[in-house]
């Protein structure tokens, strides 16, 4: 509705009209100040500009009625817009709150190193990427979801190593621990596997290479089951590995670009002329890539398959990486504006006030999976969405096991689960006639009908926090309209439980795209 009345209002202005909707519901149900906007261009009354749009608009059938406050056009919605538009949702409830764009874009997220067990701190990343997926494909965008998997480098030497030494001890050899290596249950238990899967020999001979790719293997499948309880899925899984032979080429596109140089028997990117603080190593002195250097392969990679725009989704720690990413992707000759980069920033969790339990399968953090198996992935889902991903979240798990308006899902899910009451307790047939339909129902239709503009918004601004605080909203002012007025049996019953279904088809839309089924029964 929202974007119907915005082409309206710019095709008979011939302007591109800022559409608001006013925190006063007497002002009307939409208000824009394109009178102000334009009076300063064209140098006249803000009235006089406002008077003249409102003899254009008046007379639409959309809009019942047209007022002018302090420059400010305020609209209301006619009764017989209102019935076209509640008529096309329960007749298409699928249909609801989509829209069509071309653009193409592809969406990285997760990427986490295949060397432990996906935890608290991949989770906020992980289900942030997926429902702004969600969204963007329900708005008609043609998105691709990519998990780029680091399995080349030191890292996984280091897994490698890991697991030898666990295998080792599991079989009585002797073992020599270094300074760094990776600890937790996990490690042991797929050693115990590799012992199992491919024999007792290559931990004989320290055959730190076949081991590695054991273990990338078994973490792969172990993070792929873990984003499946998470309902996670993604249409690429790209490996560093697999692109490796790429490098020649792209150190000789770097070259020509002029974008490195050789100093102390290494090779530079000159990332500080593109913002950068300072130039950065992708050719250490043994001829080996750094961790950079896959980067800028992978991302030469992405921009060779020529997306609309590409999305990154990184934890925080990487604030200072996108400089050096994004002067990468200039050097190559791709434009760098295509790439936003969106940090999702730490997240504190507690039980019953007091600090989560680490996991001792995992080393000292949280699993994702223990968090999952704890409170269910519906909840995560929601409270790590809750707030804007570059803010700290905290939140306390016992408060989403609550049954009360404290626990925000349960108190979406008890609207939706009312209004599936009435519907099932009511005989009156649907009607589409809101003539005389009392206003704070007609606002909360309205407010239904809005979902289009939130899921806009939350996908443009990357701030997918404003689709949970809609659902909260519109399930508050639900409650209330239920508290003030009795429903059935009375002569606007069947107004009103159009109403209420379009209410129930936009909080199941809003959650289905948040990935949680909306509960009819509480």
């Amino acid at each position: 509705m929202y974007k119907h009345i915005k082409e309206i209002l710019d095709s008979n202005i011939g302007e591109d009209v800022v559409l608001e909707i006013p925190k006063n519901p007497k002002m009307g149900h939409f208000s824009t100040p394109i009178a102000l906007i334009l009076a300063k261009q064209q140098k006249k009354s803000p009235n006089e500009i406002a008077e003249n749009i409102k003899k254009k608009i008046e007379s639409l059938y959309e809009f019942k009625s047209v007022s002018i406050v302090n420059g400010f056009i305020n609209i209301e919605i006619s009764d017989k817009f209102l019935e076209k538009i509640a008529k096309d949702v329960i007749t298409n409830p699928d249909n609801f709150a989509k829209s069509k764009h071309s653009k193409k874009i592809l969406i990285e997220f997760v990427s986490a190193n295949p060397t432990g067990p996906l935890h608290i701190g991949h989770a906020r990343g992980a289900i942030f990427g997926d429902i702004l997926s969600r969204i963007g494909i329900h708005l008609g965008y043609d998105i691709k979801k990519e998990y780029y998997i680091n399995d080349a480098g030191s890292q996984i030497d280091m897994l490698g190593t890991s697991i030898l030494l666990a295998g080792k001890e599991l079989l009585g050899l002797e073992v020599e621990y270094p300074d760094e290596f990776y600890r937790g249950e996990y490690i042991t238990d797929i050693a115990k596997e590799a012992i199992d899967a491919i024999g007792q020999q290559v931990f004989i001979n320290s055959e730190i290479k076949t081991i590695a790719q054991f273990g990338i293997k078994a973490m792969i499948k172990l993070i792929q089951s873990t984003l499946e309880d998470a309902k996670i899925s993604f249409d690429y899984f790209v490996s560093e590995k697999s692109l490796i032979n790429e490098l020649d080429g792209v150190l000789k596109k770097l070259k020509e670009n002029n974008a490195i140089y050789n100093k102390d028997s290494k090779v530079w990117l000159k990332s500080s002329l593109n913002g950068d603080e300072k130039d950065r190593v992708i050719i250490r002195e043994n001829g080996e890539p750094t961790y950079l250097a896959g980067d800028i392969i992978y991302h030469d990679n992405k921009f060779k398959r020529q997306y609309d725009s590409y999305i990154n989704i990184w934890g925080a720690d990487h604030h200072g990486y996108v400089a050096r990413i994004k002067s990468s992707i200039d050097f190559l000759g791709y434009d760098s504006n295509k790439l936003d980069v969106i940090l999702s920033q730490m997240v504190s969790l507690l039980k019953g006030g007091k600090p989560y339990k680490m996991s001792k399968r995992a080393g000292n953090f949280i699993l994702m999976q223990d968090v999952i198996d704890d409170i269910g992935i519906d909840a995560l889902r929601f409270i790590f969405v809750s707030k804007k991903a570059d803010t700290h979240l905290e939140f306390d798990i016992d408060i989403l096991k609550n049954e009360d308006s404290n626990n925000p899902l349960y108190y979406i899910n008890y609207a939706n689960a009312r209004i599936h009451t009435i519907l099932q307790k009511s005989s009156a047939k649907i009607s589409y006639d809101f003539n005389n339909v009392d206003s704070i129902w007609k606002e909360l239709l309205i407010n239904a009908l809005l979902l289009q503009k939130v899921l806009q918004n939350s996908f443009d601004e990357y701030a997918i926090q404003k689709l949970p605080e809609y659902l909260k909203n519109l399930a508050s002012k639900l409650h209330s309209c239920y508290n003030a007025s009795k429903i059935i049996d009375t002569p606007n019953e069947g107004s009103i439980l159009c109403i209420l279904k379009i209410v129930s088809i936009s909080i199941t839309t809003g959650l289905r795209l948040m990935g949680i089924e909306a509960k009819t029964k509480m």
